[in-house]
């Protein structure tokens, strides 16, 4: 089993989830403002899972393939060796998919941090959309409502990778959308624009 092909594999799936495990890391070193550091090999994401899948789909086949016996009076009973198991190869196909799948199950690294949705004065509540560039998958939506419920008087926010916004409903009275703003660009994200929203909440 070629070694060096399971080290590509490794390194094609890592560097696949870049993107998405960044945010992470960020916050829990506490320097958001490296989050979207990655965000460029997005576009590259789905090549890099799929050669990831031949590489080591290419492995398996490789140690599993039928090897026809050869007659030998030497004995070559030698216990391989644990890196040339397929353990060893069944652990980094787990770590491998684990990686790829990361976006999906990113946000359960990011403390919930919503608050409860009361306005004292109903006149108060205003919602601006802010349109963000650098956002990549469901992890960059995280960071980003993760800090933006940081901030007091924020009543809820509603992240879209896909739209590349933030739509976020504030209390007027306690916070402004240069605040917001603020906190949106420090995850490493820049908001382009920003406009008055009509949007229902929850």
């Amino acid at each position: 089993m070629n070694i060096k092909l399971i080290a590509t594999g490794v390194i094609t799936a890592i560097t696949a989830s870049l993107c998405c495990v960044t945010p992470v890391l960020a916050l829990i070193a506490g320097t958001t403002g490296i989050a979207s550091t990655f965000s460029w090999i997005e576009p590259f994401r789905p090549y890099l899972m799929g050669l990831t899948v031949l590489i080591l789909g290419y492995a398996w086949y490789q140690k599993l393939k039928f090897v026809e016996s050869v007659d030998c009076a030497c004995e070559t009973d030698e216990k391989p060796k644990f890196i040339q198991s397929k353990t060893f190869l069944a652990i980094v196909t787990v770590f491998a998919v684990v990686m790829l799948a990361f976006p999906y199950y990113s946000g359960f690294f990011y403390p919930t941090n919503e608050k409860e949705k009361v306005v004292v004065n109903t006149s108060d509540l205003t919602t601006t959309e802010f349109k963000i560039s650098g956002m990549t998958c469901a992890s960059c939506e995280a960071h980003v409502n993760h800090a933006v419920n940081t901030i007091n008087g924020v009543v809820q926010s509603k992240t879209s990778y896909q739209n590349g916004n933030a739509i976020i409903a504030f209390d007027k009275t306690q916070t402004n959308e240069a605040a917001i703003e603020k906190a949106i660009n420090s995850t490493g994200y820049s908001v382009t624009t920003k406009k008055e929203h009509e949007w229902k909440f929850n």
